[in-house]
């Protein structure tokens, strides 16, 4: 038996731009990607701080060190410049894995430069 387990996250990162005219998916900043260990075209839930708005959708790779957090296609209308998000990868794991695996949370500032990076919830 496997369980969806937390793999990583963003927590309140800001989103910097919604392109509604791009094919959809949430653009992230390669070095935020790296310290969260996502990876182009992963799976990633969406939570809006702001307005409540949970969804799903898969990463591009934006920029390094521009700290890009871009919501594009359909996604753009779930979300405002500005709005805080988290952006949160799970695995499937045996119960095994799941007692000793460490997440990847990458706590970040208004700017979405890195203020922390934890390895627990």
């Amino acid at each position: 038996m496997t369980f969806d387990m937390l793999y990583s996250k963003i927590h309140r990162a800001t989103v910097t731009d919604a392109n509604l005219n791009y094919v959809g998916s949430i653009t992230i900043d390669k070095e935020l990607m790296a310290l969260a260990k996502l990876r182009v075209g992963q799976k990633v839930e969406i939570v809006d701080v702001n307005n409540g708005e949970r969804f799903t959708t898969y990463v591009i790779e934006g920029v390094a060190g521009k700290r890009d957090i871009c919501l594009n296609g359909a996604a753009a209308r779930k979300v405002h410049v500005g709005d805080k998000i988290i952006i949160i990868a799970y695995a499937s794991m045996s119960a095994e894995e799941s007692d000793s695996f460490k997440p990847a949370v990458v706590l970040v500032d208004e700017l979405n430069n890195v203020v922390e990076i934890r390895d627990s919830i």
